[in-house]
């Protein structure tokens, strides 16, 4: 089973060791992580996220979350991703701490789209021996190369 992200996240939209200590602290840093990937506006994605998050937690059990946003000012669904420096809680259904977060960002209309990628996102969270590697990666680099093994395969 592949666990290829790489059409949805780049390298520039991963991050190790984010210092965030609130949900709110979390999504400013990762709407500025999406700005520096991709350009989105930061403030537009975090609002985003937090106001998604107001529906409920998208804390998605074992220390894990998924984030996501419709927002507009973007043409195709992107995502970061990011370990914590210390896990914080986001009110999870198993009510365990997250330190690694997953936050997709969707146009207003991508519809089933945005539904698919956050079940392929939900899918490979799910696998717990990616979920280690993810968290043993020890560099933004070395994540990459989990979340996208193809990609990394041809560039190398």
């Amino acid at each position: 089973m592949s666990n290829d992200l790489s059409d949805l996240i780049r390298p520039e939209g991963v991050a190790e060791g984010l210092a965030a200590v609130s949900k709110k602290a979390l999504f400013q840093q990762l709407g500025q992580l999406a700005a520096a990937a991709y350009g989105m506006d930061a403030k537009t994605a975090a609002e985003g996220l937090a106001a998604r998050e107001k529906l409920g937690s998208t804390g998605f059990g074992s220390g894990v979350a998924i984030p996501h946003a419709r927002i507009g000012g973007i043409d195709t669904i992107r995502g970061v991703v990011a370990t914590l420096a210390k896990p914080i809680d986001v009110d999870a259904i198993d009510e365990l701490p997250v330190d690694l977060v997953v936050a997709l960002f969707s146009p207003p209309d991508a519809g089933a789209d945005h539904l698919k990628a956050l079940a392929r996102v939900s899918r490979a969270l799910r696998d717990a021996q990616f979920v280690a590697k993810l968290r043993g990666a020890g560099s933004k680099d070395a994540m990459y190369v989990l979340l996208a093994p193809d990609e990394a395969r041809d560039a190398a």
